[in-house]
């Protein structure tokens, strides 16, 4: 009696191996298994997922940082002494280490979908761990050098929270279809429950989330106030080198109300604009005066500062990417800048009846002017000739002298102060960082008459948020962006905004609940979920051209073993494997 062996067919299943072969390197067949995944691999399994929520944050984070990369620059240039564009390098990365994070977890929720034993290749587990630890630095690092700019993310949210909350509905409602095939699939009804009491918990807790989700941009139309005042802090320096005469006159250009430089005391007691200690970036000292380039600014005359190119490095460097789109012109005028003086700063803002708001760094002790840097400055402003309520006035020291010699100017203050203590000092203007201010301090500084100014806005969307929050005025270094924005780039109605996110809870409950019935129809007819038997099991279902192919291979391999046809036919013979289907090895 022969023993007759079932004929395997199996169906090719590239998409299976890609995923399996990529994710764990089990390219074949055999080495693919449906067993529980082992604790060693969910451990790794719950590594990869907290080191994609962590790239996700870190990647937020730099993409809306993007306000304030010129400020991150600088932070770097002072601790390194040479300019560069830090932030190229981090956003590459960053992009890089997502974008491969987030394909591992494309494949794992891939696996779990297809009822694959998870199993992370080496390789990967080697690249999750530096994509991990690389992470963990950055963010040290970044809170160590610059933790101020943490403040970023909750103010962003402010103007995309409401967009990504629809968007992590509509990622969670997509991974219903996993979970319901997991719940549909399981054996102990344990797990079944704790699958169901972690989704939906998810889940409910997206759908009323809104409820704790606050914006300034929800809000009636007709509540909207003006138009903040923008000031060109530095001028225009995206479009010209930051405190010369052409990038304050390019920043007039662009319908700014007024204008903020860094002002420091020279040798003989000339105010002059310049925002670092000392030359070398923005200057051509190590050509002019080599011997000196690292000493300080303000241990320069005013005649040798005049001997000094402040144009020719804006070319060379292009820290802002801009030369390119600058005319043969434009570029003819920034190359011929030289050190401006606070005198003509004013004179400038004088003739087109423009604000000035400067911050006066007192010369260091063994300067010839450290005591008498105050009436330095107050000289300049006198001859100057300009409207002394143009001039706001930041420096505290000695600010009931200056109120004295010159009544007429603007009392500002650079630290924030409740605005009893302003009324009390006689201040009546506050300059601030943008996110030492939230909405409520806004509010009450508008209710008590201080007007604010916030720095240092470069964006649509942040100058949207403070917009709609009450801001008067603020302060960018991007005013030809902000003149395109004369509306805030988002305002949406209470009522509308309820009515989108109760919209999108209810179509995603449907949806759910959809997936959830479908998955228990699919599997109700299953005994066990095996995506290489059920294709196994649909092969014997092919064409009759097919299964009669299959005989003849049949037949001629028994017939080589000199087994007659009539035995082939025999009763449980061949007609048994054609009814139960083909048998997996």
């Amino acid at each position: 009696m022969v023993k007759h062996q079932p004929l395997q067919v199996y169906e090719r299943q590239l998409c299976l191996s890609c995923i399996t072969g990529i994710y764990g390197c089990r390219w074949k067949r055999y080495q693919r298994s449906h067993d529980d995944t082992t604790k060693w691999e969910l451990l790794w399994s719950l590594i990869l997922l907290f080191t994609f929520c962590l790239l996700l944050v870190w990647f937020y984070f730099w993409w809306e940082a993007h306000n304030d990369y010129n400020e991150f620059n600088w932070f770097l240039y002072n601790r390194s002494g040479e300019w560069s564009d830090g932030t190229v390098p981090i956003l590459a990365t960053t992009a890089a280490g997502f974008t491969y994070i987030a394909f591992l977890m494309v494949l794992a929720l891939c696996h779990v979908a297809l009822g694959q034993q998870l199993n992370l290749h080496w390789l990967h587990k080697i690249g999750v761990t530096a994509a991990l630890l690389t992470t963990v630095a950055g963010v040290i690092s970044v809170n160590q050098t610059w933790g101020q700019e943490w403040d970023v993310i909750p103010i962003s949210l402010q103007a995309t929270g409401p967009f990504l909350h629809i968007g992590a509905v509509a990622a969670v409602t997509a991974l219903s279809w996993i979970v319901a095939g997991q719940v549909a699939r399981a054996e102990k009804t344990m797990f079944q429950v704790v699958v169901m009491l972690l989704y939906l918990s998810v889940l409910l807790g997206l759908y009323v989330l809104p409820l704790y989700i606050t914006s300034p941009c929800i809000m009636e139309p007709t509540s909207l106030g003006p138009r903040p005042d923008v000031i060109g802090r530095q001028g225009a320096p995206m479009l010209a080198p930051e405190n010369t005469l052409w990038s304050f006159q390019r920043a007039l250009q662009m319908n700014v109300t007024g204008l903020e430089a860094d002002v420091a005391i020279s040798e003989d007691g000339v105010p002059f604009l310049m925002h670092d200690r000392m030359l070398r970036r923005t200057t051509d000292v190590g050509k002019v005066f080599p011997d000196r380039q690292t000493e300080e600014a303000s241990f320069f005359n005013w005649t040798d500062l005049q001997q000094l190119n402040a144009g020719q490095w804006f070319l060379k460097d292009d820290p802002f990417w801009t030369v390119r789109s600058l005319s043969p012109h434009e570029k003819t005028l920034i190359a011929n800048q030289s050190v401006c003086s606070l005198e003509q700063l004013l004179k400038l803002a004088s003739y087109h009846n423009s604000t000035v708001v400067f911050r006066l760094r007192r010369p260091p002790a063994d300067h010839p002017c450290y005591y008498s840097w105050i009436n330095d400055t107050l000289q300049a402003v006198q001859r100057s000739g300009v409207p002394q309520g143009l001039v706001m006035w930041t420096p505290d020291e000695h600010r009931a002298q200056v109120r004295q010699l010159l009544p007429g100017l603007i009392q500002t203050s650079v630290e924030k102060l409740t605005p009893q203590s302003l009324h009390r000092s006689g201040i009546s203007r506050l300059l601030l960082r943008y996110n030492q201010a939230n909405a409520q301090d806004i509010s009450d500084f508008s209710e008590s008459h201080v007007n604010l100014t916030l720095y240092t806005v470069n964006q649509p969307w942040l100058f949207s948020v403070l917009w709609c929050s009450g801001v008067s005025s603020v302060s960018s270094e991007a005013p030809h962006v902000l003149k395109k924005v004369p509306y805030p780039v988002w305002l949406m109605r209470p009522n509308e905004y309820c009515l989108m996110w109760v919209s999108a809870d209810l179509i995603s409950f449907a949806v759910v609940v959809g997936i959830f019935v479908l998955q228990k129809y699919r599997m109700s007819g299953m005994r066990s979920y095996n995506p290489e038997q059920i294709m196994l099991s649909a092969a014997v279902r092919r064409s009759s051209r097919d299964m009669s192919v299959m005989k003849e291979k049949l037949i001629f391999s028994e017939v080589g073993n000199g087994v007659s046809g009539d035995e082939l036919y025999a009763d449980n013979g061949y007609d048994y494997y054609t009814n139960q289907g083909v048998v997996s090895q």
